[in-house]
């Protein structure tokens, strides 16, 4: 019987901490997403572009065709 206790505490515990974290987000304006997605985008681009680099790199070195 304690395991459900402990189990039921942590339920609790997890839906006190989302409804928590609910109240406290909110709804971007626009300009706070547009800003985000510009941010995210040059960030998968240059995470993109390192990996394409390191792919030429590795392949110039090891002689391998690309």
């Amino acid at each position: 019987m304690a395991a459900i206790g402990s189990v039921q505490a942590k339920l609790n515990s997890f839906m006190s901490n989302a409804r928590h974290i609910l109240n406290v987000s909110y709804k971007p304006g626009p300009d706070e997403f547009n800003r985000t997605a510009k941010v995210i985008v040059l960030g998968i681009l240059l995470i993109g572009v390192l990996g394409y680099v390191i792919s030429l790199i590795v392949g110039y070195v090891s002689g391998l065709p690309i």
